[in-house]
């Protein structure tokens, strides 16, 4: 799936820059350091979330269409939205499936899982098509809800390569 961040941000097409991705990032780094994650745990702990959101959103997408989707995902800044994506009980079911899977303290999941679901729909974002431009379709999204190979909701992989990307030795 870093290989479609990387198109996306070659994309004219697309909303994709390097500044975001450098947000996204900062915004984890933060979040873990705010919450005493090393940068390990955070790794696992996105590619954990990364397994279970793709059936959670295939299924969102398959009851809303993928522009829907696409759409609200747009929005994710907004609390209420990403509520509306990923309801709190399937919110509470992902941090227990990611405090179990990473042996993280339940209580440290819960806290960090909305803001780190935002980071994450900031990250799906960059592969929104640009105002004005025509048929475009979210690429970062339909490469991690369509497809079967767990290589590509692997959400930690990709943060694992954004760091390289972004920290590459001159």
């Amino acid at each position: 799936m870093f290989f479609e961040v990387l198109s996306a941000i070659n994309n004219p097409n697309q909303q994709a820059n390097i500044g975001q991705l450098t947000q996204v990032t900062n915004s984890m780094q933060k979040l873990a350091n705010s919450q005493g994650v090393n940068p390990n745990q955070m790794q696992s702990m996105m590619t954990v979330l990364g397994g279970a959101l793709q059936p959670v959103l295939q299924q969102k997408q398959s009851q809303l269409g993928a522009g829907k989707l696409a759409s609200m995902l747009g929005r994710s800044n907004d609390a209420s939205v990403l509520t509306s994506i990923i309801s709190p009980q399937i919110q509470q079911q992902l941090a227990q499936t990611v405090a179990q899977k990473t042996g993280m303290q339940a209580s440290i999941a819960q806290a960090i899982l909305p803001q780190l679901l935002q980071v994450v729909m900031s990250l799906f974002n960059m592969g929104a098509p640009t105002p004005g431009s025509v048929g475009g379709t979210n690429s970062l999204l339909n490469a991690f809800v369509n497809t079967s190979r767990s290589s590509n909701s692997d959400l930690g992989n990709v943060m694992k390569f954004a760091g390289r990307f972004l920290n590459a030795p001159n």
